[in-house]
C-alpha cells in the first residue's frame, strides 16, 4: 500500500460535519489530495472504513471517486463494510 493511502487510513473515519474542527477537516483534505488514482484493490478495501456518516463537506465524494478508480471495482470483500451508507451507495452505484 502506498504511503499516501496509509496516511489517510491512519487518520481514521471522516468526521461528521457537525463535529469537525477546521484543522481536522484540512488534514483529511490534504491526505485525500496526495493520493493519485488509480487505487489497487488492497488500497480501495483499506479506505472503506474511512467513510463517516455524512459527506464531511464533500470529502466523502472524493473518497468515492478514488475507490471507484480501482480496476475491477466493486470487490466482493467490500460487502463486509456495507453497513456504512457510503459503502452501500458505492456498491449500488456499481450495479
Amino acid at each position: 500500500m502506498r504511503s499516501s493511502v496509509a496516511r489517510l487510513v491512519a487518520l481514521g473515519q471522516l468526521p461528521t460535519e457537525r463535529g469537525a474542527a477546521v484543522p481536522q477537516v484540512q488534514k483529511f483534505e490534504q491526505a485525500l489530495q496526495e493520493i493519485e488514482a488509480p487505487l489497487t484493490k488492497a488500497e480501495a478495501l483499506a479506505l472503506l472504513p474511512v467513510f463517516g456518516q455524512d459527506g464531511c463537506f464533500g470529502l466523502a465524494w472524493s473518497l468515492v471517486h478514488l475507490i471507484e478508480s480501482a480496476p475491477g471495482w466493486p470487490f466482493r470483500e467490500a460487502k463486509l463494510n456495507a453497513a456504512n451508507p457510503w459503502v452501500k451507495s458505492l456498491l449500488e452505484r456499481a450495479k
